[in-house]
């Protein structure tokens, strides 16, 4: 009798989810006995296209839902309508989708509707505050509920999910895939080069202690953002000898008050957003890192780098727990305070930077493939 192949589809649209999705899709694809797809929703386009030339995927079903100016309601609806014909040709078994984007939530809901089994990955994390982050906080919860297999990062995260009463026997711990993935362009990036990584060469004081700061999350629009403008101006004034570099995010809310304030500064440059790898690049060549982000909080720690994080909860504790991030808020006093410790003082900073990080070993993939081929 022939083997049934299990029928695998993986959904996701989004940069940061395409990079921690790769190493499974690239792991699933090797074998022969799955049936594996991938569909993207491009909720953003020519970032995540970006990823996979970076990872080497063709999607299966490219729905290219951005439009400009796009709302959450919108989005949404085109999202749930695009997957029905998606779902009724490929009939899958397994729909696997990430963390916490509208493309998450809407994913589990129509594979929902379509009968096939939901397969979280990054399942669990929680700040136990629906608008903070806004709207992933909840996209993640209401995935939750749906999911039949939660492939959770870290222990925090299954206890989590189990006081939440989901099932013990359909979560397993597998790490972060986003360790995986950093792991795999790292080693890529040893023979690779592009323009983008050369004009960085070519702008950056490497006599200089590197800042590397990124911030794009709604709830510091506004308020968050001045504070943040700032803190990075005062940086820059009390450290001659620092130089920030700062990536900016293409948002109107992010780029006019940052634009309007600290473009003619010397000692900081005003980016455009950089690719997956030309980021993985200055990652590595930077001394600290200020972000509101949520995978650079996994992967700086696996670099040896100090992240100061811009944001009042995290869904991420763990981290913070270990001594490899420290939350600052957008509270201009408390970035300039906690840099302040790390630039001046060299024993704090070896310390941080020497702490182990508790997202996982690169492995998170295999362990999800191999719970899947159990079943």
């Amino acid at each position: 009798m022939e083997n049934i192949k299990k029928k695998c589809l993986f959904v996701f649209g989004t940069r940061p989810e395409a990079i921690k999705m790769a190493p499974v899709v690239h792991r699933f694809l090797q074998d022969t006995e799955m049936d594996t797809r991938v569909c993207v929703t491009a909720q953003h386009r020519e970032m995540l296209d970006q990823v996979l030339d970076f990872f080497e995927i063709k999607p299966d079903y490219d729905l290219d839902l951005m439009q400009k100016g796009q709302s959450l309601f919108g989005l949404s609806a085109r999202i749930l309508t695009a997957m029905q014909p998606v779902l009724e040709d490929f009939k899958p078994d397994y729909v696997f989708v990430h963390g916490d984007t509208t493309t998450t939530m809407m994913g589990s809901i129509a594979a929902f509707y379509a009968g096939a089994k939901v397969c979280h990955v990054e399942a669990g994390l929680r700040t136990h505050d629906k608008y903070a982050p806004f709207p992933e906080e909840i996209n993640r919860q209401i995935t939750g509920r749906i999911t039949d297999y939660h492939f959770a990062p870290t222990q925090k995260a299954k206890e989590n999910l189990l006081i939440e009463n989901i099932d013990e026997k359909g979560v397993s711990i597998t790490g972060n895939t986003v360790i995986d993935a950093l792991y795999w362009g790292m080693e890529k990036l040893k023979d690779y080069d592009d323009d983008e990584i050369q004009s960085l060469k070519n702008q950056l004081d490497f006599d200089k202690k590197i800042i590397l700061v990124t911030g794009h999350r709604r709830e510091n629009f506004g308020e968050g953002f001045i504070n943040i403008r700032n803190a990075l101006k005062t940086l820059s004034e009390q450290h001659p000898d620092v130089q920030i570099v700062y990536p900016v995010h293409l948002n109107p809310n992010v780029q006019t008050p940052i634009f309007e304030f600290l473009n003619e500064i010397p000692n900081i440059s005003l980016i455009n957003p950089l690719s997956y790898p030309a980021f993985l690049w200055l990652m590595e060549q930077s001394n600290l890192i200020i972000t509101d982000s949520g995978g650079i909080q996994e992967e700086a720690p696996s670099l040896g780098k100090p992240v100061l994080v811009m944001r009042d909860t995290t869904e991420r504790p763990e981290a913070v727990t270990a001594g490899t991030v420290i939350l600052v808020g957008t509270d201009k006093e408390k970035i300039v305070s906690e840099a302040n410790k790390l630039l001046s003082n060299a024993d704090l900073y070896k310390q941080m930077s020497a702490l182990h990080n508790p997202y996982g070993d690169g492995k998170a993939a295999d362990r999800i493939h191999q719970f899947i081929t159990a079943l």
